[in-house]
């Protein structure tokens, strides 16, 4: 038997680190957990070690790093009794808000 645990997201991952409590039903599509990227030129060039720089967030859910803040902000605002959310925005912060209130039934 695996003793591999499932990635179940952001907030699992760092529960004990945010203001959710053990009953805060948790609005997530496993977003984070996206892999990094090992830079070579520019430490190269400013003789510098630097071992990784910004993860693929471009694999998140949505395609958009705003995914790792909506969890929280959907996760939050369903606990509060919200049955809707709006958002002012036409890109990436619009295209994961309506996910993640997808994923919350809202």
């Amino acid at each position: 038997m695996s003793t591999h645990k499932h990635y179940t997201g952001l907030i699992e991952r760092y529960r004990d680190r945010l203001p959710v409590s053990a009953t805060t039903r948790i609005i997530s599509l496993n977003e984070g957990n996206t892999p990094l990227i090992q830079l070579r030129n520019i430490p190269r060039l400013i003789g510098r070690t630097l071992i990784f720089m910004s993860s693929l967030k471009v694999l998140n859910p949505t395609g958009s790093f705003k995914d790792r803040g909506m969890t929280m902000a959907v996760t939050k605002a369903v606990e509060e009794g919200s049955r809707a959310i709006i958002c002012a925005s036409t890109g990436n912060t619009s295209a994961s808000a309506a996910a993640y209130a997808a994923r919350a039934g809202i």
